[in-house]
């Protein structure tokens, strides 16, 4: 059985990312890109959906683990009765390679090792075809199924067969034994020998580079730091696109239906990904965004998607995969994701936001990225008044979600000022009217006049914790008695164990059975509308709850279940990460 999800840790090299547990087990690994089928798919199932696992043999005492300064560079110290061993797991970046380096130096005594490397390809489904050979003058392990082929190298190769490989082997003190898990296309050669200190030298110069530009005038830097590094790792280097979270269908509801796939690039996590990277000084990042955007978007703007794969593709339909238990027994677990065909009217507005941000930190427009923007604009305003899903991607029926509502009027915020602003061409006038009337609309329709709140759509009393967010895309004041009083209501109707629940599922507006856990995205939006209130201290104390909620190498997922105290959803999850650093950001 998986670990608890808060007992795991990224390492990446900005083309996959890989799930390492505190037990020396990395249990989820899709090679070579974050949207491929998982190898080790252990996380959503047993070790024989694939791990590969390195730790001692013996009873471990004392087990403690950090990331390298500055880096994601993952360091495991295990302490035996006999003596200690530090594992080192590493996936170099920028050789064009896919690989995952594993490390072991024994710091004390005598450490017997287990070593098991059991490799299954389409989601832990397909027992591949493993064999030994001679290749660059060395044996490697070789596993071939279909398009793909593994090559494990190392000094203690494990033995067996239909690709569950075990073996022992001991280290004694000031002995080290590196090993290293290469993918290829199973049609090509084995690639020659990875220059192991060479590539992890030059892993850690660029994260410690990355790392040095962190604000650190920020409460809680060091968390600020490590979710920026955290972000980049969920950045693809070569297309430039942002995905939510590495996993797929780690659950919201222990047990139950509530799993998605997230190894995809939302527009609005992405352009909120951007939103943080700008406000806390990486500038260079949203050129390689928009030039992402522009070719996902490319084409006829009735055909903007939400959501794209990693290379601005537009088909990932969702399926379900039967063979896997799940998490927990949590089912289905899902490939895909079928709210790619919805319509979320707030997209737009995150879009703009972001690429304004990217204008006033000095990203010149180009011919075509403006004529994109205007025609998605303008697209927008000729259905400025249909309803919609919504930013959680609501199952249930189409409805005028306040936030929705007030994002529209953010896109066409954003577009008359880059008019007025930078004058670039468009249709001003016709812009700033239907801005005029859709805020009044807003503050008539979207507002409970006898309560003092925002409500969550047009037809109901309820709030939603994405109402919060109103004065941080400027609509309102943060001091607008409309919001302190939004704000008072979601704390009340909203608050579990001191943080915040989406909304109330129990209304039943999002289609879907079971319940969920606190999101924290959502607690960290409080802290940023609380701070724009000038509720400083509120802000600052709720600020240092979520900071302690974060595991032991300062990585949070989607939602925590504070009643058990245990981390639930998709792991880590870019939007935590990202809410993080703008609060942190809007207390500085």
């Amino acid at each position: 059985m998986a670990l608890p999800i808060e007992d795991y840790a990224l390492i990446g090299d900005r083309g996959t990312a890989a799930l390492v547990g505190k037990d020396g087990s990395i249990d989820w690994l899709c090679l070579p890109r974050f949207d491929s089928p998982a190898c080790f798919a252990a996380l959503l199932g047993t070790e024989e959906n694939g791990r590969w696992l390195l730790a001692p043999a013996d009873e471990v005492v004392a087990t403690s683990r950090r990331y390298v300064d500055g880096t994601a560079l993952l360091e495991t110290t295990f302490t035996t009765a006999d003596g200690e061993v530090v594992l080192l797991d590493v996936m170099p970046v920028g050789d064009g390679r896919a690989d995952v380096v594993r490390r072991l130096t024994c710091t004390r005594g005598t450490v017997r090792i287990r070593h098991d490397w059991v490799v299954r390809t389409d989601y832990g489904l397909v027992r591949p075809w493993v064999s030994r050979e001679h290749a660059h003058g060395q044996e490697v392990v070789v596993a071939v199924a279909g398009p793909d082929k593994f090559v494990l190298r190392g000094p203690h190769l494990p033995k067996g067969h239909h690709g569950h490989h075990s073996e022992e082997f001991v280290l004694t003190e000031g002995e080290e034994a590196t090993f290293s898990t290469t993918w290829v296309r199973s049609w090509c050669e084995v690639p020659e020998p990875l220059g192991f200190d060479e590539r992890i030298d030059a892993t850690t110069d660029r994260q410690r580079a990355w790392s040095a530009q962190a604000p650190d005038d920020v409460p809680h830097a060091d968390l600020v730091g490590r979710s920026l590094l955290t972000l980049l790792l969920m950045t693809h280097a070569e297309t430039g696109g942002i995905v939510a979270a590495p996993t797929t269908s780690l659950p919201e509801d222990f047990g139950g239906e509530r799993n998605w796939d997230y190894r995809y690039c939302w527009l609005r996590d992405a352009a909120l990904t951007l939103e943080s990277l700008l406000g806390a000084g990486y500038d260079g990042e949203a050129h390689a965004w928009r030039n992402w955007l522009l070719r996902a978007v490319a084409g006829d703007p009735a055909d903007l998607q939400i959501m794209y794969t990693v290379d601005g593709g537009r088909q990932l339909p969702e399926r379900e995969v039967t063979h896997l238990p799940g998490y927990a027994g949590s089912r289905p677990v899902r490939i895909g994701n079928g709210a790619v065909s919805q319509r979320q009217n707030d997209v737009l507005g995150e879009v703009m936001i972001a690429l304004e941000l990217a204008r006033d930190a000095g990203l010149e427009e180009t011919h075509n990225s403006w004529a994109l923007q205007l025609a998605l604009v303008d697209d927008l305003a000729d259905h400025w008044d249909e309803p919609d899903h919504g930013l959680w991607e609501i199952r249930g029926p189409q409805r005028h979600f306040t936030h929705s509502r007030v994002m529209v009027w953010v896109a066409l915020d954003r577009a008359v000022k880059a008019i007025e602003r930078h004058g670039l061409p468009g249709p001003v006038d016709r812009w700033r009217d239907l801005r005029g009337r859709l805020r009044e609309e807003i503050l008539d329709k979207g507002f409970d006049h006898e309560r003092g709140t925002f409500t969550q759509h047009y037809d109901t009393t309820a709030v939603d914790a994405s109402l919060l967010t109103i004065p941080l895309v400027g609509f309102l004041p943060g001091d607008d008695p409309r919001v302190l009083g939004t704000i008072d209501a979601v704390i009340a109707d909203l608050e579990v164990d001191g943080l915040l629940l989406r909304y109330r599922t129990e209304t039943g507006v999002d289609g879907l059975s079971g319940d969920e856990h606190p999101f924290l995205a959502c607690s960290f939006w409080l802290v940023s509308a609380l701070a724009a209130a000038g509720r400083r201290d509120h802000a600052l104390a709720l600020m240092d709850r979520l900071c302690g909620l974060a595991n032991d190498v300062g990585l949070l997922s989607e939602e925590y279940d504070a009643t058990h105290g245990r981390m639930a959803g998709n792991f880590p999850q870019a939007f935590s990460h990202l809410a993080l650093v703008q609060a942190a950001l809007a207390l500085r």
